[in-house]
């Protein structure tokens, strides 16, 4: 999803990271103004790598990428990635992403974050 937020570049790049750190993403961020996730932790407890290498049933990541336009105008485009499997023997393939995880969801809790909605 692309979209237009009337927020400054820091407050964006701010709530982006919160709200993604909240749904249990790692988040990195560089200087250019991407920011990308590790792999969300489905589980908080030492298990959740069995849970989401090998029984899982999918597994996301996001990418974002945040462009000033002016100001008070940031341009913020996410892309989450989604993959999953039917049980212990099966391959990860590449799978529709779960309306929780989707990245209109996503942009709206952004938005919420930013008192924008």
């Amino acid at each position: 999803m692309d979209v237009t937020l009337h927020a400054p570049i820091e407050q964006v790049k701010a709530a982006v990271a919160d709200v993604l750190s909240q749904e249990g993403y790692t988040v990195a961020q560089d200087d250019s103004g991407n920011v990308t996730t590790g792999m969300r932790q489905e589980i908080r407890s030492p298990w959740n790598w069995l849970l989401r290498w090998r029984f899982g049933v999918g597994k996301s990541r996001v990418e974002a990428r945040v462009v000033p336009q002016d100001e008070s105008t940031t341009r913020l485009r996410l892309q989450v990635f989604h993959r999953g499997k039917d049980g212990l023997f099966d391959t990860w393939e590449d799978a529709e992403t779960p309306l929780p995880q989707s990245a209109a969801n996503e942009i709206r809790r952004i938005k919420n974050a930013l008192r924008l909605l």
